[in-house]
């Protein structure tokens, strides 16, 4: 029953990778690829992190 109220970090941080990736898409059509590549690489991070959370789970 308490575990309906235990928020999933790893959803919170999916939300936040997928945000990531369609920002640098956007960049990239924009013509802007250095930003597409910052992004990118955010996206990257967290992805990693979700990956360690998972895997401890």
């Amino acid at each position: 029953m308490f575990g309906l109220f235990n928020k999933n970090p790893a959803a919170k941080l999916e939300k936040k990778y997928d945000k990531l990736l369609t920002e640098a898409r956007d960049l990239q059509r924009s013509g802007n690829i250095q930003g597409f590549a910052a992004k990118t690489e955010e996206a990257e991070a967290i992805r990693k992190e979700i990956e360690k959370l998972q895997s401890q789970t």
